[in-house]
């Protein structure tokens, strides 16, 4: 998917809420447990009921591979359901791969060329040639780099700083621009570090940046949108448990469908902003 079909989405649908399918057998409804495929089933439950309202689905890669083939073919399902029924969706499979050249190619093939998704997570650490593999060849294909994240141990490396007092996140942006750019790179930014979004656009105006953190781990949108939205919007903004685990009843869909909404009629009175 280009830039250019990725924002007219979301100014048509007047979202830019990303819906992350992060299946845990032990919080789905007890009912889906019962079928052939509880993930699949469920996944497909959630799309159905949330696709107006979202223009993107973000799959964790880990929530899959737990477990092992079958759930890899729940994964190869839920995407080729969305290529089928919803072409119009942004899929990201969040699975934070990276390592050296060689196996960065075979992770491109995988998830670009076997599974055809528009966007891959990828960690950084490794350096160019563990990232400039998933962007050649690829044509409308997206990486999105781990930049800041909401978890403790960022702390650890991504806001330490040099002599120059620039921070390692920010050197991951600053660097990274020399081997993408805004039509095939975004970064991942959480969404609970508030007016970090100033310094992450210094670094990177005009970059789409996914966002999680809203809703259940306590991000504000507001935050996020007053600090970090441009003018062709510039964000994905992902609710995971906040929508899919809403309500464990029959009526799970339903719910998620009514918590999707909500999110989209905040983001269409930000978008109105621009």
């Amino acid at each position: 998917m280009t830039r250019n079909e990725l924002v007219k989405q979301i100014f048509d649908k007047k979202s830019f809420l990303c819906v992350g399918l992060d299946v845990d057998l032990k919080k789905v409804p007890e009912h889906l447990l019962k079928e052939e495929d509880p993930i699949f089933a469920f996944n497909k439950a959630i799309i159905d009921a949330t696709a107006p309202y979202c223009v993107a689905y973000k799959p964790n890669l880990a929530f899959y591979e737990a477990f092992g083939v079958k759930g890899l073919m729940a994964f190869e399902k839920t995407v080729k359901y969305l290529k089928e029924n919803y072409p119009e969706q942004f899929i990201i499979a969040d699975a934070k791969r990276g390592d050296i050249g060689n196996t960065s190619k075979m992770y491109a093939r995988t998830f670009f060329g076997e599974y055809d998704v528009d966007a891959l997570t990828v960690a950084p650490y490794m350096g160019e040639d563990s990232v400039t593999p998933f962007l050649d060849g690829y044509d409308n294909k997206w990486v999105i780099l781990l930049a800041l994240t909401s978890n403790k141990g960022s702390f650890d490396f991504q806001l330490t700083e040099d002599k120059e007092g620039e921070r390692l996140f920010e050197k991951v942006i600053r660097k990274s621009q020399e081997w993408g750019n805004d039509d095939n790179m975004m970064y991942v930014v959480g969404a609970t570090r508030g007016e970090m979004f100033t310094d992450i656009r210094k670094s990177a105006p005009n970059a789409f940046l996914l966002v999680p953190g809203v809703g259940a781990q306590g991000g504000s949108l507001q935050d996020v949108c007053k600090y970090g939205i441009i003018k062709d919007c510039g964000l994905l903004v992902n609710s995971s448990r906040g929508i899919i685990y809403a309500d464990n009843t029959e009526n799970f869909a339903k719910v998620a469908g009514e918590k999707a909404k909500e999110l989209q009629v905040e983001m269409a009175a930000e978008l109105a902003k621009i």
